[in-house]
């Protein structure tokens, strides 16, 4: 993309649209994951037939993110991004119209593509602006997505409290979120492609450099699907307390992750991507421990809320690498987004397949292990914090603050 010229206020207010771009999209997962009972149901699909459809989300958002760069190219990043994201606020109302497994499952397929490829256009763009503005935003920008779920998940647990269809939830919801997104999206960074800027290919294998990114990000991710998905469970079946504890620790950790990437940006502007990598690893590797060697109820929702606060900002700070270590930021931010949904489609099943063979006890050290690499390979991260443009009066404060 060529360089427009913005002034600085323009540049803030891009910061605070792309953050309401973020939580929008955040609220549209929110809503669709509290309804997806009423859509078993609606759909008659069975347990092993529904968890067969929701790979279709992960399956659609992985074959299409390679394309938000070509589509970002041929119409400029704002126009990209108010398209795309509103082709995602819209498919929302796809899941619940579908009768049948095969319809849901096309409906899933549609549903994830546009969550894949509005992730990748609107990535692209906060790291874009998080570069103009010279200190870190990523976290902050994920915990608007963190923030928009938590308000997406409180209004499909209303509607379906009042016992709401979710075809009539979904569709005002829709709405709704469609407007705020495209208004939000007439502030973003408008960025045009330079006149001898070849456009990206349809499809490319991600970068090297987005491999070893997306590895760190894999570990996070494996980490929060882990926790998110099998917390309560662990707590319930491992350590026998009530239902009501058990939800609460999920709880817990959901907010715990939020808080953390809200206030993120400060600590990684203090100290640097890599350090703070580093520090997020070591507490997430506490956090594992505590949960695996605990035996306490107490201790182990500890140890839940310390690796949701290890991983927090690991994953914005993968993708704010991305876009800083090649030429194509787009590309890398696709590749390490696909690497990340993977992760979190796998982690899920992969806990459960081997609690089947061994236990959670086990199932929760391969998590530690996971967030010990973190620790180890945090060094990854350093291209990106090296390419960081130095703009502005504390431009003089970054190599020093980055090492």
């Amino acid at each position: 993309m060529s360089t427009v010229a913005y002034g600085q206020r323009e540049v803030r207010r891009a910061r605070y649209a792309v953050a309401a771009v973020f939580a929008v999209h955040g609220a549209v997962t929110g809503s669709f994951a509290t309804r997806v009972p009423w859509i078993q149901e609606h759909a008659g699909v069975s347990a092993g037939q529904l968890g067969l459809a929701l790979a279709f989300p992960a399956l659609g958002a992985s074959v299409a993110m390679p394309l938000a760069g070509r589509v970002s190219h041929r119409f400029g990043a704002r126009t990209a991004l108010r398209g795309l994201l509103a082709l995602w606020t819209l498919a929302l109302v796809l899941p619940s119209l579908a009768p049948n497994l095969l319809t849901l499952c096309l409906a899933l397929f549609v549903y994830g593509a546009s969550a894949g490829v509005s992730d990748v256009a609107m990535n692209a763009l906060g790291v874009e602006t998080e570069n103009r503005l010279d200190k870190s935003i990523m976290s902050g920008l994920h915990g608007m997505w963190s923030t928009g779920a938590l308000i997406g998940s409180a209004a499909g647990t209303l509607a379906a409290h009042l016992g709401t269809d979710a075809r009539t939830h979904h569709a005002l919801a829709a709405a709704v979120l469609t407007v705020v997104g495209l208004v939000a999206c007439t502030w973003v960074l408008d960025l045009q492609p330079a006149e001898d800027e070849d456009p990206p290919p349809r499809f490319a294998l991600p970068p090297k450099s987005a491999v070893l990114i997306g590895a760190v990000g894999f570990c996070a991710v494996f980490a929060e699907g882990a926790s998110l998905d099998w917390s309560a469970v662990y707590l319930r079946d491992e350590l026998e307390t009530s239902a009501g504890l058990a939800a609460a620790c999920t709880t817990g950790f959901t907010l715990t992750m939020a808080v953390a990437r809200l206030v993120g940006d400060k600590v990684v502007d203090r100290f640097g991507a890599v350090r703070a990598v580093r520090v997020s690893g070591v507490l997430a590797t506490l956090g594992g421990l505590l949960v695996v060697v605990g035996g306490h109820p107490a201790v182990a929702m500890t140890g839940f809320a310390l690796i949701g606060l290890g991983i927090a900002v690991v994953v914005p700070l993968c993708f704010a690498a991305a876009g800083r270590a090649g030429s194509n930021p787009s590309l890398a931010i696709a590749g390490v987004a696909t690497i990340t949904y993977t992760s979190g489609l796998v982690a899920p099943s992969a806990i459960g397949g081997l609690a089947q063979a061994t236990s959670l006890v086990v199932s929760f050290g391969l998590v530690t292990v996971l967030a010990a690499c973190l620790v180890v390979f945090a060094r990854v991260l350093r291209a990106g914090d090296r390419n960081r443009p130095k703009i502005g009066p504390r431009a003089a404060e970054v190599p020093e603050r980055q090492r």
